[in-house]
């Protein structure tokens, strides 16, 4: 296998900005915007919100009038937001990850990303068809059915959040299966130290991407594992959250991402994720600037079990109920795993009367703890994000 996807990952800086300013040039014309004369001048035009995106789509469904062409799919992310999807080769640009994790011609991917109206499963899919790679398109859930077929099948990559191949490897361990795994590419969620040397105990080399249903890889990791790598279809800026404007080098602040797809344009989107951009070039060869990866949210939203909670879905938890107060929103970790506690104000006294509300509004089941009127700081917080990222 190349060491490189493509010439694209080894391009000079100079020859990078130039070619991304004229397909950044073809998509503003796209949108009907004038063209640009350099990059930065991106900084200058406004940042499109997930907000804004989703009024503009209730007013002019499904894609709020942005020129969308080649259309083979629709999905749907909370909110809700439609996204459009391709089937044409690599469209969502996440081949180029997959290929720096080593996957390719040969292999089969377990693919536990969920296929049922998000988009996840299908941009993995799509990138493992670039590479070559054959897919069991799992989805998630049914753990034994899983390690078995990953024993019977002779799985040797996984693809899916970055805790949830441990639980298929430990019910492989109970049910007596040896399986032959050595590759994983993970996402939607923050892949922790302790459990990427968990992994690499057992032998699998994992590798971390940054994507968002809208946007597809924005960043990956090669095997250097210094930063994160911008995917070359994508201009990424860092700026003051709120404001659009760029921060000094290195500074954290949002991520606002243009894409180079021409069947999908958007224009200087902003992820609502924090980074800062990594100095200096990766010891892999590969060119193009790199990011410290996810260092929390501009905003409260917060990514659990590999799903965004919003503030506005704590607030039409809170709505459904007249004798809640408050809620709060926490996420933690225990034994590798994600965890999901709703901290409910109320003078209710049976927590489990809740659990299907949070379960439907928030698209996750969690634990439910009660406590008293006045017993939730007054912080201002509704999503409180308790992992460590060190």
């Amino acid at each position: 296998m190349s060491t490189y996807y493509d010439a694209l990952e080894t391009r000079s800086r100079d020859e990078r900005e130039a070619e991304q300013l004229k397909a950044l040039n073809a998509q503003l014309a796209q949108n009907g915007m004038d063209p640009v004369e350099h990059l930065a001048a991106l900084a200058a035009l406004p940042v499109l919100r997930k907000s804004d995106l989703s009024a503009r789509q209730a007013e002019r469904p499904p894609f709020g009038g942005l020129p969308v062409s080649n259309l083979a799919h629709v999905f749907q992310s909370p909110g809700p937001i439609y996204e459009p999807g391709g089937v044409s080769h690599d469209w969502w640009r996440m081949g180029r990850f997959l290929h720096a994790c080593g996957i390719g011609q040969g292999d089969i991917v377990q693919n536990c990303f969920g296929y049922h109206l998000t988009p996840a499963g299908m941009i993995f899919e799509n990138g493992a068809r670039a590479v070559g790679a054959a897919v069991l398109p799992a989805g998630t859930g049914q753990t034994e059915l899983q390690a078995r077929a990953a024993r019977d099948i002779g799985i040797t990559a996984y693809a899916g959040t970055p805790d949830y191949l441990k639980v298929i490897l430990e019910k492989a361990d109970e049910m007596g299966f040896e399986l032959k795994i050595t590759r994983a590419a993970v996402g939607g969620g923050a892949l922790f130290p302790s459990l990427r040397q968990y992994y690499a105990d057992r032998g699998i080399a994992c590798l971390q991407c940054y994507a968002t249903a809208d946007l597809g890889n924005i960043a990956y990791e090669s095997p250097a594992q210094e930063g994160m790598i911008l995917d070359e279809g994508v201009i990424v800026e860092i700026v003051t959250p709120g404001t659009g404007d760029p921060v000094a080098p290195g500074e954290v602040g949002e991520v606002v991402v243009t894409t180079l797809n021409p069947d999908y344009p958007l224009i200087r989107f902003a992820t609502g994720d924090l980074s800062a951009v990594l100095p200096g070039e990766s010891p892999c060869g590969r060119t193009n600037t790199r990011i410290k990866g996810w260092m929390g949210r501009a905003d409260q939203t917060t990514k659990i079990k590999g799903m965004f909670v919003r503030p506005e879905q704590v607030a039409q938890l809170v709505a459904k109920h007249s004798e809640i107060a408050r809620a709060r929103v926490v996420a933690s970790r225990e034994g590798e795993m994600d965890v999901m506690t709703v901290r409910i104000e109320t003078e209710g006294a049976d927590a489990a009367a809740y659990e299907g509300t949070v379960a439907d509004v928030l698209k996750l089941k969690g634990k439910v703890e009660l406590v008293p009127i006045g017993g939730l700081p007054r912080d201002g917080l509704v999503i409180e994000d308790q992992r460590s990222y060190d």
